[in-house]
């Protein structure tokens, strides 16, 4: 039996290029289950829809692009956001990742970029313009510095297996899931179940966090 094609969801304010997109998408093979004009029309059809993607833009009325973000991915942590956006403004970057989005691609990327970016962010990928990875790693890395905020009888941190934690370290050196699945010579698939595994153990929610507890611990320095 073939694999399911990836459920996506395209949200951008310009009806001529949410349709282009939406249109290039499903030309690909990919499954363009909705499409939204504004921030509440999305949060609304996205949770009627059940995307396996959301192709966010940032600038959209009614409800910031960042806020639909931190809704719908709060509500189902297992949907993935690829935002696509006229802005390489760091700031705007570093609320997207913040809020939950997997990726950030500029919308000057190609076709061919953009089908490719789908994909990868379905997996679970990081997928960012270049220049723009370095940037969100050197943001963890300024988080992670950060004194963390005391909490009393903190429990015992859970135990990860050893490949877990393997995993775990070339995530924090910003190494994509397909790169890791190289170098230890894996399956990506099974990089990512090594990843839900320790996202489930450490009871955090996304890449995001998984990046700060792995720099907080050091495991990027070893």
């Amino acid at each position: 039996m073939s694999e399911q094609p990836i459920k996506v969801m395209v949200v951008d304010d310009h009806p001529m290029w949410r349709d282009a997109v939406a249109r290039d998408l499903a030309e690909s093979g990919l499954d363009v289950v909705a499409t939204a004009g504004d921030g509440e029309q999305a949060v609304r059809r996205a949770k009627a829809a059940a995307p396996d993607v959301l192709v966010l833009d940032l600038n959209l009325p009614l409800k910031p692009g960042v806020q639909v973000c931190k809704e719908l991915v709060g509500a189902n942590p297992k949907l993935r956001v690829l935002v696509l956006s006229a802005s390489g403004e760091h700031a705007d970057v570093l609320e997207a990742v913040k809020s939950g989005a997997t990726g950030y691609l500029l919308k000057s990327a190609s076709t061919e970029e953009l089908i490719d970016a789908v994909r990868r962010t379905a997996v679970g990928d990081p997928v960012f313009t270049p220049g723009l990875a370095g940037l969100v790693l050197g943001e963890y890395r300024r988080l992670a510095s950060e004194p963390a905020p005391s909490t009393p009888d903190e429990p015992k941190a859970p135990q990860l297996t050893d490949r877990e934690t393997e995993v775990l370290r070339l995530v924090a050196k910003g190494l994509s899931y397909k790169q890791i699945a190289e170098r230890l010579v894996i399956s990506h698939r099974t990089v990512q179940n090594h990843v839900q595994n320790t996202l489930g153990k450490l009871q955090l929610h996304n890449r995001v966090e998984l990046v700060r507890y792995a720099i907080e611990r050091g495991l990027d320095d070893e």
